[in-house]
Parts: C-alpha cells; sequence; structure tokens
C-alpha cells in the first residue's frame, strides 16, 4: 500500500515567504540602523572635541568683568589684562548694517520670486544672480567692494566698507532660504484666503509670512553666524584698532575674527593665546545668544498648527 503526502495547504507557503521577506527588511533595517548611528557618532566626536577646547580654553578670559567693559587700549597683546569690548562692539555694528538691508530685501526678493515671478525673465534673472551670488567666496566679495567701493568711489577703509561685503554675501542665503521656506506653505491657505476675498498682499503679510515665520528666522540666524566669523573682508577692508569705536563711516574698526588675527600674528604668548581663545568664545556665544533669541521670537510670533 503506497502512502501519498497530502499537499500542505496553499497559505502556508505564502506565509513563510512573507516571514521571510519580512525577515530580510529587518536584518536590512537594523543594519542601515546601526550605519546611520555610527556616522552621527563620528560626526559628534570632532564636534565635541571643538566644543570642549574652545570651552575649557576660551570661558577663563571672559569670566572676568574686563572682558567685557574695557578695550585693549593702552594694554600690550603680550601682557594681561584689557578686554574685548572694541572687537564685540565693531561685530556687531558691522553685522547690523549688514544685516539692516540683506534681511528685507532678501524676503521681499523671495516673495517676489514665489508668489509674483510666474517663471518671467526677470525671476529667471534673479534666480540666476542668486545662485552665483551664493557661490562667491567671501575673499571676492571683499576685493569686489575694495574695487568698487574704495578705489572707484574713493573712499577709505572701514567698518561700511565691511559691511557692504558682507551684506553680498549674507543676502544670497536669505532669500534661498525664505523662498524655501515660503513654497513649503500649503497653496490651501492661500486658496483659502482668496475665496473669502482678502487681497494677495494681506495673505502673504498675514498667513504666508507668519507660517513660515520659523523657518525663515533660523535660516536668517545661519546667515548672521556664517558673516559674523567671516575673516576676508575684514582683513582687506578695515584696519585693527585697539580702542574702541562706534562710527563705522572711516577709519580703522576691530571685529573678534580681526582680533583673532591680530593675537595669532602677535605669537605664542599665554596671554596672547588666552585673549584668542577668549574671543573666539566671545563670538561663539554670541551667535548662540542669537539663535536661542531667534527661536523666541519665531515661535511666539509664528503661526501656530
Amino acid at each position: 500500500m503506497t502512502n501519498v503526502a497530502s499537499p500542505a495547504p496553499a497559505g502556508v507557503g505564502k506565509a513563510s515567504s512573507f516571514l521571510e521577506i519580512s525577515g530580510k527588511r529587518k536584518a536590512t533595517d537594523n543594519f542601515a540602523k546601526v550605519i546611520i548611528y555610527l556616522c552621527m557618532a563620528l560626526a559628534i566626536i570632532p564636534l565635541v572635541f571643538v566644543l570642549w577646547e574652545l570651552i575649557s580654553k576660551g570661558l577663563p578670559p571672559v569670566l572676568n568683568a574686563e572682558w567685557w567693559t574695557q578695550d585693549m587700549l593702552g594694554t600690550m597683546y603680550h601682557q594681561s589684562g584689557g578686554g574685548a569690548l572694541h572687537a564685540i562692539i565693531g561685530t556687531l555694528v558691522q553685522t547690523l548694517l549688514a544685516s539692516v538691508i540683506a534681511i528685507p530685501v532678501g524676503i521681499f526678493t523671495a516673495i517676489y520670486l514665489v508668489e509674483y515671478s510666474r517663471g518671467g525673465w526677470l525671476g529667471r534673472t534673479t534666480t540666476f544672480m542668486v545662485d552665483i551670488l551664493s557661490g562667491v567666496p567671501s575673499i571676492v566679495a571683499a576685493l569686489f567692494i575694495y574695487a568698487a567701493w574704495i578705489t572707484v568711489l574713493g573712499f577709505e577703509r572701514s567698518g561700511l566698507a565691511v559691511a557692504w561685503s558682507l551684506l553680498l554675501l549674507m543676502m544670497p542665503i536669505v532669500v534661498r532660504n525664505t523662498e524655501e521656506m515660503l513654497r513649503v506653505v500649503p497653496m490651501d491657505l492661500r486658496e483659502a484666503a482668496y475665496a473669502l476675498g482678502v487681497p494677495k498682499w494681506k495673505t502673504i503679510a498675514r498667513i504666508v509670512l507668519p507660517t513660515a515665520l520659523s523657518g525663515i528666522a533660523t535660516g536668517i540666524m545661519l546667515a548672521i553666524a556664517r558673516i559674523m566669523g567671516e575673516s576676508a573682508p575684514v582683513l582687506i577692508l578695515v584696519g585693527t584698532t585697539p580702542a574702541l569705536k562706534w562710527d563705522p563711516s572711516g577709519g580703522p574698526m576691530s571685529s573678534l575674527p580681526l582680533m583673532m588675527l591680530d593675537m595669532y600674528k602677535a605669537g605664542l604668548n599665554p596671554n596672547v593665546l588666552d585673549k584668542m581663545w577668549g574671543a573666539a568664545f566671545t563670538l561663539v556665544l554670541l551667535i548662540a545668544i542669537l539663535n536661542v533669541g531667534a527661536r523666541i521670537i519665531s515661535a511666539k510670533f509664528s503661526v501656530k498648527q
């Protein structure tokens, strides 16, 4: 008598195949997670090392009240004492001058490209010019301002010339970031406002911009962080001074990047190194404060989803 094996149910083979595929997917997913976490750890290691070096060497000088209230006038670089008030004020003034022009012009340019351009020749030309400016090195922007502002127009080297150079570096970042944030805003919000009879300009001002405010503020802070640490413009367009100066229209005007370069050229004296690390820590601290302030402002005034 021959025994005939009964065929397996049709669903058993499909279930085993599904489990096999599911197991492979889980293994691949776990492997990808391990690779991602490993890359993240490798990226964090140099960041932690840099922050540790910056805080450990730059924090002690800035804990002294003189650092925030005095300049370096009358104090030699290799001597102890003195402060960075002149460099802090110079950095803030130059950055403020550039931001006052770059931020509104960049935002209005992005609004035109997203809301009004419609693919016209002016929009295409503007996009092309923004792309070019995005790739311009800081040294090229500084040389352009030197040729146009100082050589051709006859103005002297000053903090204002530095601000013009920083403006060229900051504007394309603001335009590109604002443009992307405006495109993220759902079109349904615009159409709902138009259906209620709200004018286009008021829709942009009351709905589109507040909705994208958080991302726009983040992009502006990234642009400010970039220009605050630029060294090429201050090397070419303004002279250094150890004295506090508020007027950027003419003459030497210090800044934190320029102060660090001056300290580096002064030699490897311990006092010089302390001041150099203190200037670096102060620059990072100012950028961090601006970022926190921008996050608070955007969280307060942006539209709640």
